[in-house]
């Protein structure tokens, strides 16, 4: 007996805005049925002494130190802009035309 049904595949097709059709309804519902089963089967091998992680072994993050070096002058960036005023890179607006 799947858990879930065809309908619901159809309801979540609708909500993700997805145009689906009645065969891959059918196709869709199957392969989300085994993707369940198999979440259900993880669920059921955790067990409380086995704590949840993000990763199956131990990772760290390696961190350099951060040096200041040297950057371009706000003239040298603008050099190679298409557009520039008032010391500032010169875009096409694209907030609150409408208003």
């Amino acid at each position: 007996m799947p858990t879930i049904s065809r309908d619901e595949v159809a309801h979540l097709a609708r909500l993700a805005r997805l145009a689906v059709t009645e065969q891959e309804l059918d196709k869709f519902a199957g392969q989300l049925d085994i993707i369940l089963q198999s979440v259900a089967q993880v669920t059921e091998v955790a067990g409380q002494d086995v704590p949840p992680t993000s990763h199956a072994v131990p990772l760290t993050n390696v961190y350099r130190e951060d040096v200041v070096r040297p950057g371009l002058t706000q003239q040298q960036a603008l050099s190679g802009a298409p557009a520039a005023e008032d010391g500032r890179f010169r875009v096409p607006r694209i907030l609150g035309e409408e208003q």
